[in-house]
């Protein structure tokens, strides 16, 4: 895996960790630019290696009235006016065989979601696409498990595959990080930590998710100290009113803050 080789991916030098970073879902265009500029102003400002998150789609809820896009093909261009306007690499989920051609016409990296980091056809799909592929660790795996995903990546001829872990069942409405995982995981790609999903708390009976975004500050600076490569985090300027997962992202005024003593601990962890 190498990151220069992520399109208009900047700072790759700088010895930082590099970041996954925006909302949860893709509500509309103004939106999805304005939380892409305020990022990119703190990670200039950082030098931290940057990617806009965004899903074009979210096809694992759990009610079937549940907020699950825009549109496809409407989402996924916003996606691309965002690199576009930015310069700046990026990142969605896919879910189907389908959805790996369709998307990489648009961004810079398909994520596998977590619960399909089994499916094989799907992650070899992504992988034939040519671009890199971030397998989210599902929450059912050991973190050895993870070397046959990333083989299924590798051995099509593409080298570029990252693990995202994004926590562990812990029971059945909460989630756990082993970082014993880190460095086993780091054996076969660059290792992210999903400081925000692996707050989540899933299956509540309201058939929406919650979480524990008050401990996105502690997850983050033991992923940072643990030894990941990238941190993952979705963020919204207001994520009580946000259509997906906003009970456990981060709010987007915070976001400066949290960075800049990530990035103060890197430099500790560089020294070591």
């Amino acid at each position: 895996m190498n990151l220069s080789l992520i399109p208009q991916l900047k700072h790759t030098d700088s010895k930082n960790f590099f970041l996954l970073c925006g909302p949860c879902a893709i509500e509309g265009e103004d939106m999805a630019l304005r939380i892409a500029e305020h990022v990119i102003t703190i990670t200039d400002k950082l030098h931290i290696p940057y990617v806009f998150k965004g899903s074009f789609k979210k096809a694992n809820r759990s009610r079937l009235d549940s907020f699950t896009g825009i549109g496809d093909e409407k989402a996924l261009k916003i996606l691309r006016k965002v690199s576009e306007t930015f310069y700046v690499p990026t990142v969605t989920d896919i879910h189907t065989e389908q959805d790996a051609a369709m998307a990489a016409e648009y961004i810079d990296i398909l994520q596998i979601p977590a619960f399909l980091a089994r499916q094989t056809d799907l992650v070899v799909a992504a992988a034939k696409t040519g671009k890199t592929v971030n397998i989210k660790k599902g929450q059912f795996m050991s973190p050895e498990s993870m070397k046959h995903a990333v083989t299924k990546v590798t051995e099509t001829g593409n080298q570029q595959a990252i693990i995202t872990d994004r926590g562990t069942m812990f029971g059945y409405q909460d989630m756990v990080v082993d970082f014993r995982g880190v460095p086993t995981m780091k054996q076969y790609a660059p290792v992210v930590l999903d400081v925000t999903h692996s707050l989540q708390q899933p299956n509540q009976s309201s058939g929406v998710t919650g979480g524990r975004p008050a401990l996105i500050g502690t997850m983050a600076r033991a992923g940072i100290a643990a030894g990941v490569d990238g941190l993952f985090i979705e963020t919204h300027f207001d994520p009580a009113n946000a259509k997906s997962d906003g009970a456990n992202m981060l709010d987007l005024s915070l976001l400066e803050k949290l960075l800049t003593d990530l990035v103060a601990i890197r430099g500790v962890m560089n020294t070591l």
